[in-house]
């Protein structure tokens, strides 16, 4: 096997455990609706619990994986979710399960920095930026299939899609990154200098990045801040999309057929990135993007009509995809030696716009409950105050 071929294996385990874990988080939404009546207030207390673990356990986990080993690291994370996910598909009650996801959400953080870390690994600089979109592409892909297709699942399997299905794929992973990992040390052994030669090379910013008045350094801080904000939306919407689905009177299958939208758009949006570098380094496309995932957000919530939500969708798809790749793209381009450190950092901002978006709209839902969209408006005032750091950090000196 070439190292060409592991990095194809690397993506192939990323998109599968992209499926696994799109049809057990977002649609454990929908479980929890159906099985113990919970409404928008209580799913987004639930995503506000996932996203509170996983801020500190990404910034762990990186270290973990930088110390250990990436390929260590997605065994353990691997093994362990595929326990967890056993334990929890015979539980039955919804604090057990809640502590089920606080377990399974500590083993998912042995996977993402890892994985992202492995895709460029010993790559040159054209090499890093060249697998971070086909990196990006197939995550986005596996998500927008997923919840494509995890409406009709769930009307089939009901609590097997959230749970079984899931535990098959993380132990199937376990599997095959076992016999990847044999594969990485026989080409080690066969050639044992390779990695030793290519890792004293460091990544630099590309060459653009020193012909703009705005340090790389202040684009990484931009990027670091814009996505969590971003994923204070998209949780936000995830967690509601059950009260979505019962206004518009949708059954889960029209949920994942109509509100998948979104996570499509943003495929496309990734592909585009890929092959287009003008964004790079190139302030006003994250500013655009940040008052689109704004607008996006508001009337992908607020719309009364079926076609204004899948309207708001393209808008908020664009949004979040721009976002999202420019953060992985900076933590990858500006950082340095420590790459699964900084991917841990990456994945660390997400977990605190998990938690944010879900716990400021729970919280709103919680103490002022007069008005159903209060939690809405909360989360739109977060997001502006999100915006108005951007630009601080633009025109600060």
């Amino acid at each position: 096997m070439t190292t060409r071929q592991l990095k194809t294996g690397y993506f192939a385990i990323t998109a599968v455990n992209t499926l696994a874990t799109t049809w057990f988080l977002d649609y454990l939404f929908f479980y929890f609706r159906d099985r113990f009546g919970f409404g928008n207030r209580e799913n987004l207390w639930v995503s506000a619990l996932h996203g509170f673990v996983y801020m500190f356990a990404a910034w762990q986990c990186g270290k973990f994986a930088q110390r250990r080993g990436y390929l260590a690291s997605l065994k353990l994370g691997f093994a362990g979710m595929a326990v967890i996910m056993t334990i929890a598909g015979l539980l039955n009650s919804s604090v057990q399960i809640l502590c089920a996801l606080v377990g399974y959400t500590i083993m998912l953080l042995f996977t993402w920095p890892a994985l992202e870390a492995l895709v460029s690994e010993n790559e040159t600089q054209a090499g890093v930026q060249h697998n971070v979109g086909i990196y990006n592409s197939v995550w986005a892909a596996a998500a927008a299939v997923a919840y494509l297709t995890g409406g009709g699942l769930y009307d089939l399997l009901g609590r097997g899609l959230v749970f079984w299905v899931p535990t098959a794929m993380f132990a199937l992973q376990f599997l095959v990154v076992l016999w990847l990992a044999r594969q990485a040390s026989l080409i080690q052994r066969s050639r044992p200098n390779v990695y030793l030669e290519d890792n004293t090379s460091l990544h630099h910013p590309e060459e653009t990045a020193f012909h703009q008045p705005i340090p790389p350094k202040t684009f990484l801080k931009m990027a670091w801040l814009a996505n969590p904000f971003a994923y204070v939306a998209i949780n936000t919407v995830f967690a509601v999309m059950p009260g979505i689905a019962q206004k518009l009177g949708l059954s889960p299958t029209r949920v994942g057929l109509f509100c998948s939208t979104w996570m499509f758009a943003r495929l496309v949006t990734f592909a585009l990135l890929w092959q287009w570098k003008g964004w790079h380094y190139r302030f006003r496309g994250l500013l655009l993007a940040f008052i689109m995932l704004i607008a996006g957000f508001m009337l992908l919530l607020l719309a009364p009509q079926l076609w204004l939500v899948v309207l708001a969708q393209g808008i908020f798809g664009f949004a979040t995809g721009l976002i999202y790749y420019s953060s992985l793209f900076y933590s990858m381009d500006v950082g340095e030696e420590t790459q699964t450190e900084h991917d841990g950092l990456h994945e660390a901002t997400v977990g605190a716009g998990i938690f944010a978006g879900p716990a400021v709209g729970a919280a709103a839902l919680q103490f002022f409950p007069i008005h159903s969209n209060n939690g809405v408006f909360a989360v739109s005032v977060l997001l502006l105050l999100g915006l108005i750091g951007l630009i601080a950090l633009r025109i600060r000196k």
